[in-house]
C-alpha cells in the first residue's frame, strides 16, 4: 500500500475523478519505478532494449543517455560503465 505520507496526493487525483484505489496502484507504481537503482534501471532497459532487437551497441550509448536524462538522474556513465553493469 501507498505510505501515509502520499496521501494529500491520493485526495488530490481521487477529486479530480480518479477513483482511490486506482490512484493508488498507479502511485505505487510510480514511486517503485523512480526508486530503481541506477544499476537496476541499467538491466531493465537493457534488457526491454534486446526483446526490441536494439543492438548493444547502439544500446549502451542509448542506456547512458536515458539515465541521465531521468527526472531524478543517475550518475552520469560512460558506455563502458553500462557495459560493466550489465556484464559485470
Amino acid at each position: 500500500m501507498v505510505a501515509d505520507d502520499l496521501s494529500p496526493l491520493l485526495d488530490h487525483l481521487e477529486q479530480s475523478g480518479i477513483s482511490r484505489s486506482a490512484a493508488a496502484r498507479v502511485v505505487e507504481e510510480v514511486v517503485a519505478y523512480f526508486s530503481e537503482s541506477s544499476e537496476e534501471f541499467v538491466r531493465r532497459r537493457h534488457r526491454e532494449l534486446q526483446r526490441a532487437g536494439v543492438t548493444n551497441a547502439q544500446s549502451l550509448g542509448q542506456i547512458a543517455r536515458e539515465l541521465a536524462a531521468r527526472r531524478v538522474p543517475g550518475p552520469a556513465l560512460s558506455e563502458r560503465q553500462v557495459r560493466r553493469m550489465i556484464y559485470g
